[in-house]
């Protein structure tokens, strides 16, 4: 990680000169799907403005991925048409239900078109494809190409999503981010509940878990929201009186929202929100009349820092002027453009816009998309909803696959006691599959044991599940389990993994932001993973002492407990105003033997 993202932290960032967003152009200007021709008509290969800096190709097509070419699908015969369903299981399997289609484009991406006439027919063959396998075909836009031609020709690009199966819809986790009063709970209450806001904060008291939240305003602790999108790209969200479970059934893609603490006494939770949930993007919430303030660019600089790729929203326009909102936007992108974040920003102001920054924002990391909008009028809401749903997955069902082949290991998040159930925990399974009745073991205490448990019942987004996936987030249901057992940074996983533990270990660090100088016997908390402990550090290899921006190894050791640690996870950790990044490396692992664990603790509490 580049040790520049320290300028975030330190509140030291220098105004990008011009050079610096011109060679970040140059080097990640927008290549993928239709980015570049979706705004001008071109001739000859030139834009209106005699420009040939936009030629009327895309990029070739992959073999891998979600994304199709076809120049026409025009009275296939029966042959070709089972061929074609055939190849369109495998787009949708590589998207997990989601695929994109450009009809009127070749292979190799030159951009050809069809007739009106062309394009009707080509249409229905691809909604009678989509019938075959069970989806659904939404048309996204459509875009004029008039090169070398007299008629009209038309390139059409078109969502396929699968109506989902036993209930394995497409769930994306979006952690939102963002200062203080900058409107993030507000927003969320009004995708999720399909009203708009009063102006005084009504969208966002169904979102607070606390007394203390209504009464301040403020959000404390770690809250989930989830909206829905159904096979035909509709909003599907609490409104009409709908229950989470209703929401669930109509969905074929869910977008799980991981509201965040705005407040800087709170950036223990929102760095446990990004490191324990594993969130697939982050949502940056920033208010247009105060712009960046407060924890805004700290918010930016985790994110950055645990590589969730990320996207802007500037809230509350209604409330400025255009002069103002165009300031903020500027302040934004002179940040993102300097060579700490090294960002390309895109500014979506249509529905063509948000679909091409969600094309180009899942297929290339520089580009960070930003909206203008307002919970209060609605302006430009939409547009976020547009983005939202055609938001591809970051992992492909190849990766997913090969997660779901390993053993289980359950990242324990939250714990509850519920009435008539017993003991629930909620959190992500980071590897293999669960099922109810499966038989796990949690761990470690804090004398490094294991302890047997069953799973007696899982839900994930509030409704049933009878079977959880690696990546996906759920509670689960423990039964007579004693809670006092279980924490915060536990796993439960599969008996056959004989987990190890560790008090010691080593990591590769950066020092992003420290006053002074970093030296033997400084405590810090450390993050890592749903792992969040005090620890000391031991020995700096090859130095005596570190300042920011300086890279080490460093020898850690956990001042509690022993902890359940993987090399080469993602590591974060701070104190007070010092900050730093880094992965472990190297762990000292205490094994089953040489802790001498004892055979029981009681019925249904086995230690091994």
């Amino acid at each position: 990680m580049d040790s520049r993202v320290s300028e975030l932290f330190g509140g030291c960032c220098r105004p990008a000169g011009g050079g610096a967003g011109g060679a970040l152009r140059g080097r990640g200007g927008p290549a993928p799907s239709g980015g570049g021709g979706s705004k001008a008509k071109k001739k000859n290969g030139r834009s209106r403005g005699g420009k040939a800096n936009n030629p009327p190709y895309l990029p070739p097509e992959a073999e891998d991925g979600n994304i199709e070419y076809k120049l026409k699908l025009v009275n296939p015969s029966q042959y070709r048409f089972e061929h074609l369903v055939t190849q369109m299981k495998w787009r949708l399997q590589e998207g997990r239900g989601e695929a994109v289609y450009q009809i009127g484009v070749e292979d190799n991406g030159l951009l050809v078109g069809l007739s009106e006439e062309e394009m009707r027919a080509s249409l229905k063959t691809l909604r009678r494809m989509a019938e075959k396998v069970g989806a659904d075909i939404t048309v996204l836009r459509e875009r004029e190409v008039d090169y070398d031609s007299d008629v009209p020709r038309k390139i059409t690009e078109v969502l396929v999503r699968k109506v989902p199966d036993n209930q394995q819809f497409l769930d994306l986790r979006v952690a939102v981010l963002g200062n203080v009063d900058s409107g993030k709970s507000t927003l969320l209450g009004v995708l999720t509940q399909g009203e708009l806001d009063n102006g005084r904060g009504r969208a966002r008291l169904n979102l607070f878990r606390h007394l203390h939240e209504i009464q301040s305003g403020r959000t404390s602790s770690i809250s989930f929201e989830i909206l829905g999108f159904n096979s035909k790209g509709e909003v599907v969200n609490y409104s009409d009186s709908r229950t989470a479970e209703e929401i669930c059934e109509s969905s074929s893609k869910m977008i799980t929202f991981i509201d965040l603490a705005g407040h800087h006494k709170y950036l223990k939770t929102t760095i446990f929100g990004l490191t324990s949930y594993c969130p697939d993007f982050a949502m940056l919430v920033v208010s247009a009349n105060t712009g960046i303030a407060g924890t805004t660019r700290e918010h930016l600089g985790l994110a950055m820092a645990l590589k969730v790729p990320f996207f802007i929203v500037i809230s509350k326009v209604d409330l400025c002027s255009k002069a103002t909102v165009e300031r903020t936007v500027k302040q934004l992108e002179r940040i993102l453009k300097q060579p700490g974040c090294n960002k390309l920003p895109l500014l979506v102001n249509s529905d063509d816009d948000a679909v091409t920054a969600a094309q180009q924002f899942a297929q290339s990391p520089n580009i960070t998309p930003i909206f203008t909008l307002s919970s209060v009028s609605g302006e430009n809401l939409d547009l976020l909803k547009v983005f939202l749903n055609i938001l591809p997955p970051l992992t492909n069902s190849k990766e997913q696959e090969e997660l779901m082949q390993q053993l289980t290991e359950f990242q324990v998040d939250e714990i509850y006691t519920v009435p008539e159930v017993g003991t629930v925990v909620g959190g992500t399974l980071s590897s293999g599959i669960c099922r109810e009745g499966e038989n796990l073991v949690v761990g470690p205490t804090d004398d490094g044991k294991f302890l047997r448990l069953k799973v007696c019942s899982i839900q994930r987004n509030r409704s049933a599940c009878r079977v959880l996936r690696a990546g996906q987030a759920a509670t689960l249901a423990l039964g007579p389990f004693d809670r006092s057992l279980l924490r915060k940074g536990m796993v439960m996983v599969s008996p056959e993994m004989n987990p190890t533990i560790c008090s010691v270990f080593e990591a590769e660090i950066v020092l992003l932001f420290h006053a002074t100088t970093f030296r033997k016997g400084f405590q810090v908390t450390v993050h890592v993973g749903n792992v969040r402990q005090t620890a000391i550090v031991e020995k700096i290899h090859g130095k005596d002492k570190l300042r920011t921006g300086e890279k080490a190894v460093v020898r850690f050791r956990f001042i509690k407990h022993p902890e359940y640690l993987k090399i080469g996870a993602k590591l974060l950790f701070r104190e007070g105003v010092t900050k730093g990044i880094g992965h472990v490396t190297d762990l000292q692992a205490i094994t089953t033997k040489e802790n001498g664990l004892e055979e029981s603790l009681g019925p249904g509490q086995l230690s091994f």
